[in-house]
């Protein structure tokens, strides 16, 4: 399923998703796919939490978060889900930019997911630094045979102050270009551009082009030209209230495209998919308990049964 040549965006519907269905669930953990959650500073644990649990939601089969030594142990028990490795620190909680804790992790993950509860721009750029010398250390030039991109590394989602950083990686990303996913909002997309966004539309697209990534923004998204298919793809979700604009929403939206992304679906797939069922998971909110005051916590507990209805 590809997006159309031109650039008009193909609507995100129940139709079109259910004649682009989603890998069928394995029989045991380790077929469904594992996420890596690099974030939750002292200070902002919970958004760590949020995307981790919506990994989960989406389906993917094991997942582990790598955060703030500080608080390890807490979302250990939070999440008794999850595996919860404790990341060196600043003095003032911050993550710091060492690896040796999580490399195995690294080389296991399907999907790495990189930025929800950073709290440092500064050390969010180090971390991301350090991943990509580690994988030009290892050989990875980002190429693959592959039509997902998937050979040579996991899946790489990036979101809050992950994606500032890219601005000033932008030179050393061939490790991850092809494999990228960005998950910005408008402000976030602007600093990517360096610009104002003056038409989200082509503005995303642009994004998308520059950083070799599949991008979701405000409800769009787009993939660059040669992945998984000739030509570009702009896509746009057709649902969705106005109640996402709460705090932690955009850390639920980064987890589940990552579980869908682990189970073995393409970029584009996952982050068409990912959008469309936390619109959706918000318009199921808000018809019960009104278009504001829901929490981004409630959201991914809506997925498996949207999943569930889009399957038949």
């Amino acid at each position: 399923m590809s997006g159309r040549s031109d650039s008009s965006p193909v609507p995100v519907t129940p139709s079109l998703l259910r004649d682009w269905r989603l890998p069928a669930p394995g029989a045991d953990k380790y077929s469904r796919g594992s996420v890596l959650v690099v974030g939750g500073a002292r200070s902002t644990p919970g958004a760590a939490l949020l995307a981790g649990v919506s990994a989960l939601r989406a389906g993917a089969g094991k997942l582990t978060l790598a955060v703030a030594e500080s608080v390890a142990v807490q979302l250990g028990v939070a999440v008794p889900e999850c595996g919860a490795i404790a990341m060196p620190e600043t003095s003032g909680g911050s993550i710091k930019a060492e690896l040796d804790g999580i490399s195995s992790y690294l080389d296991r993950a399907d999907t790495l997911l990189v930025g929800p509860g950073l709290d440092d721009p500064d050390l969010a750029g180090e971390l991301l630094q350090a991943m990509l010398r580690r994988e030009a250390g290892r050989g990875g030039d980002g190429t693959s045979s592959d039509p997902d991109g998937s050979r040579g590394g996991p899946a790489v989602v990036l979101d809050a102050y992950a994606l500032a950083a890219l601005v000033h990686l932008e030179d050393q990303l061939d490790p991850w270009r092809g494999r990228l996913i960005l998950t910005p909002n408008p402000t976030e997309a602007a600093i990517l551009l360096g610009r104002d966004v003056a038409d989200l539309e082509k503005d995303v697209a642009e994004i998308s082009e520059r950083f070799g990534a599949v991008v979701s923004c405000q409800g769009l998204i787009s993939k660059p030209t040669g992945l998984h298919a000739d030509g570009p793809g702009l896509w746009k979700i057709t649902t969705g209230y106005g109640g996402l604009g709460t705090s932690g929403s955009g850390d639920v939206l980064a987890g589940g495209i990552s579980g869908l992304r682990a189970r073995g679906t393409t970029a584009a797939q996952a982050a068409c998919w990912g959008t469309h069922l936390h619109a959706a998971a918000a318009d199921r909110l808000a018809s019960r308990m009104g278009p504001l005051g829901f929490l981004a916590r409630e959201l991914a507990d809506e997925l498996p049964a949207l999943m569930l209805e889009l399957s038949v």
